[in-house]
C-alpha cells in the first residue's frame, strides 16, 4: 500500500473508526451474524477469510517502554470468519509487568456511539423526534439563534454549534487542568453564545459540543442522570460489567489496567514518559469519557450492527452520511450518528469509530455483516496527535488483510 493511500485512511480513522514480546493467541470469532431466511440466500461475506494471525502478531511487537509509538496494545479481531485476540507490552514502564489482557482503559470517543444509541432508542420510543428542534427539549438552554438546530444534526455533527473553549490544544497546558471539574450546562452555554459557525445541515464539523449537549438532552427525557441512562439502556442489558463513566469527579480508572503515558520532551533533548493514567474526563462527559475492555466493546459492536441494541428504523441512522461537506477539509463527508465510514484499499466499507485520551487510542469498528471486527486499545504516547498512531493504523491494516 502507498503512502498516500495509507495517509488517507489514517486521516478518516482519527474521526471515526478510527515492552514485551507480543502474545497473542487464536480466539473464538467475536460475532455471529443474524440467521438468514431459508427462504433466501445470503449474501457472500465481505471478509470470508480468517484474520491473518501474522500480520496482528507483528502490528504489535516489540511495544514496551522503549517503543517509539505505544506502550501496550489490546487487540480483538472477530466475526463469522473467524477470530484472534493478542495483547503486547507492559501494563507499568516502571515495573516491566506485562500487559494486562483484560485490562480497562479509557475508549474517549468511542462514548459517542454509546450517547448516539441511546438517543436512538428514545427516537424508537417516540420520546424524541429525530427532525425536531432541540430547543423544543430544551427551550432554557438552547438560544432562538439555534432554534432550527435538529436532533439528527447533533448526532451527525451538522448542527453549527461551535466549540466550548478549554484549557489550550498542547499537552502541557491540558495537564496543569487534568484535574478539573467541568460542569456540561457552562460548556454549552459558552458555545451557544457564539455565533453559529455555518448554517445548521450544511456542514460537518466533528466536535464534542454536539454531544455534550446530547447528553443533557437524554437526562431531560429521561428524567436521570446520563450514566445511569446508559447503564440501564446499554450496560446491564448486554452484560457489560467492565464498562463504567467515570461521572465528573472520579480519575482514576477502575479495576486492573494498562497504565497510559505521553511522550514529554525535556529541556536536555531527551523525552520522557510521564504517567497520564489519572485524569478527570469530565470535559469530555457524553462525547468521550468511558472506560471499558476489549471484550466488552466487541459485545457492544455486535449487539449494535445486529440491530439487538437499536430498531432496525433507528439503526440506519449509524449507516448513512450526511450529503455536505467537512466544514474543515472543504471534502465529503464520513461521519454518522455516532460512527464513520471506511473505505479500505481492497474496496472493503468498514463502519465503526476511534477515541483518543492521553495515554489511550482506541476503536471498535467492523464491516456492517460482521464478517470482520475490531477492537484495540493502544497506549500511544501521543494519543492526541494530529496523526494517526503507526501502531493502531497497523493493527487496522493487518485486521482486515487478506
Amino acid at each position: 500500500m502507498n503512502r498516500a493511500t495509507r495517509t488517507l485512511i489514517a486521516t478518516a480513522l482519527v474521526l471515526g473508526v478510527a515492552a514485551g514480546p507480543a502474545a497473542a493467541h487464536a480466539g473464538p470469532a467475536g460475532a455471529t451474524a443474524p440467521a438468514a431466511s431459508s427462504a433466501t440466500q445470503s449474501p457472500a461475506p465481505q471478509v470470508s477469510t480468517p484474520p491473518n494471525a501474522t500480520a496482528l502478531e507483528q502490528a504489535i511487537a516489540g511495544l514496551g517502554a522503549g517503543h517509539a509509538e505505544a506502550t501496550a496494545a489490546l487487540v480483538r479481531v472477530g466475526g463469522t470468519s473467524g477470530g484472534w485476540q493478542g495483547s503486547s507490552g507492559v501494563a507499568d514502564i516502571r515495573t516491566g509487568r506485562a500487559a494486562i489482557e483484560e485490562g480497562r482503559f479509557r475508549a474517549g470517543s468511542v462514548t459517542k456511539t454509546f450517547t448516539s444509541a441511546v438517543v436512538l432508542q428514545l427516537v424508537a420510543e417516540g420520546e424524541l423526534d429525530l427532525e425536531a428542534p432541540v430547543r423544543r427539549y430544551l427551550p432554557g438552554t438552547i438560544p432562538q439563534a439555534y432554534g432550527t438546530v435538529t436532533v439528527r444534526q447533533l448526532l451527525n455533527y451538522t448542527s453549527g454549534i461551535p466549540a466550548a473553549d478549554g484549557p489550550g490544544d498542547s499537552f502541557e497546558a491540558q495537564w496543569e487542568h487534568r484535574f478539573d471539574v467541568t460542569d456540561p450546562h457552562d460548556q454549552i452555554a459558552e458555545a451557544v453564545a457564539k455565533g453559529p459557525e455555518f448554517v445548521p445541515g450544511t456542514a460537518q464539523h466533528y466536535l464534542n459540543i454536539n454531544y455534550t449537549v446530547l447528553g443533557v438532552l437524554i437526562e431531560k427525557v429521561t428524567g436521570t442522570t446520563y450514566e445511569k441512562a446508559v447503564a440501564a439502556r446499554v450496560l446491564r442489558p448486554l452484560g457489560l460489567r467492565d464498562t463504567s463513566f467515570p461521572g465528573r469527579f472520579q480519575t482514576r480508572i477502575p479495576g486492573r489496567h494498562n497504565h497510559g503515558y505521553q511522550a514529554v520532551a525535556r529541556e536536555d533533548g531527551s523525552t520522557e514518559l510521564r504517567d497520564v493514567t489519572e485524569w478527570n474526563s469530565s470535559d469530555r462527559w457524553a462525547a468521550g469519557d468511558i472506560i471499558s475492555t476489549t471484550a466488552d466493546l466487541e459485545r457492544f459492536t455486535v449487539a449494535l450492527f445486529s440491530g439487538r441494541l437499536v430498531p432496525a428504523a433507528q439503526l440506519e441512522e449509524m449507516f448513512t452520511v450526511p450529503g455536505v461537506k467537512d466544514f474543515v477539509t472543504g471534502k465529503s463527508a464520513t461521519l454518522t450518528a455516532g460512527m464513520a465510514r471506511i473505505k479500505l484499499p481492497d474496496g472493503t466499507i468498514a463502519w465503526g469509530k476511534t477515541g483518543g485520551r492521553h495515554g489511550y487510542n482506541t476503536a471498535i469498528g467492523g464491516t456492517r455483516d460482521l464478517s470482520r471486527t475490531l477492537v484495540y486499545s493502544v497506549n500511544s504516547t501521543d494519543a492526541k496527535g494530529q496523526d494517526m498512531n503507526p501502531v493502531a493504523l497497523a493493527v487496522v491494516m493487518a485486521a482486515f488483510a487478506e
